[in-house]
């Protein structure tokens, strides 16, 4: 252990991770990640929707392409971004953690998940999960009978009438879920990664294998979805959908109320099911790949990588 505390005082920072993240998460959105984000969000705006109605909603308004909506350009300006500041910041984090405070890899796991999604947050994701919310609950206006304007002109309206505060509108609800998200996917991952070391019996600072590396991600992230009906009510503050019986504004813990008066606890947790499928997968990109791929660029770079990776 004392030569891995000697590796760790010399590591450098690595600003590599802003191109690996941004990279890792364009690849996690267009793939599985859109379709999951899109289905948990028409479930969250319509919640007298199951997933097959959800599923089956998406379909009728858009085909195979529905499942993609919002990609272009918002998750992909979202993916570049958040997921740049999100690697590069919890990398460094967790290193300082583990170095300064001798932490072990559960806590500066949880501490680097947590400081990453708050800076991610505030840099790029409330405004980029606005406009992506936007794009896909304004068909429900459609639903409706009323002509939906496009979303840019809808972007331009809202910041005509409310300036950069109304499309980051939802910002902090966003942050309070990016830093229980991120905490709980980092913290939970590199708990799940010394479990299958104890398992094992492998040694403390044994690296384990690409197929471990995904189980312990796949973990982490799926048990960090306690934390839905922060979501849901984000999605809530950022829907364009008029609805008489919601307060004018609406702060987290006044959405989450307005939420189960109209829908109960159930409300709360809609679309949970394929959130959980998202959180498995953005961790697996995120965290699993992303410590191979820090791996990898530290090797043909010379830099050393992360402790607790």
């Amino acid at each position: 252990m004392a030569s891995v505390t000697s590796e760790l005082k010399k590591k450098p920072v690595s600003f590599s991770n802003l191109l690996l993240g941004a990279g890792l998460n364009l690849f996690e959105v267009t793939t599985l990640g859109q379709p999951l984000e899109v289905v948990k969000t028409t479930m969250a705006a319509n919640r007298g929707d199951n997933f097959i109605g959800a599923i089956q909603r998406i379909w009728g308004r858009g085909g195979v392409f529905g499942f993609w909506q919002g990609l272009i350009p918002w998750a992909w300006i979202e993916a570049s971004t958040k997921g740049a500041v999100l690697l590069f910041t919890s990398s460094e984090v967790e290193f300082i953690t583990k170095q300064h405070l001798n932490a072990n890899n559960f806590t500066a796991g949880i501490i680097g998940g947590m400081t990453g999604g708050v800076a991610q947050a505030y840099l790029s994701v409330g405004f980029c999960t606005c406009m992506k919310t936007v794009e896909i609950t304004r068909n429900k206006q459609a639903a409706q009978g009323i002509k939906p304007p496009s979303t840019f002109a809808t972007f331009a309206d809202i910041y005509r009438r409310e300036g950069i505060r109304g499309i980051n509108k939802g910002v902090n609800a966003v942050a309070v879920r990016q830093c229980t998200n991120w905490g709980s996917r980092f913290g939970l991952a590199r708990l799940a990664e010394d479990s299958i070391r104890k398992t094992f019996g492998y040694s403390d600072d044994r690296k384990l294998s690409a197929s471990e590396k995904v189980l312990a991600s796949a973990i982490g992230g799926g048990l960090s979805t306690w934390n839905q009906p922060i979501e849901v009510a984000r999605i809530e503050m950022q829907s364009q959908v008029k609805d008489p019986n919601r307060p004018a504004k609406l702060s987290t813990s006044g959405a989450i109320k307005y939420i189960y008066s109209q829908n109960g606890l159930k409300g709360l947790y809609r679309g949970v099911t394929p959130r959980i499928g998202l959180g498995c997968w953005q961790t697996i990109c995120m965290v699993g790949l992303g410590d191979m791929a820090k791996e990898l660029v530290g090797k043909l770079t010379g830099d050393i990588p992360v402790a607790g990776h």
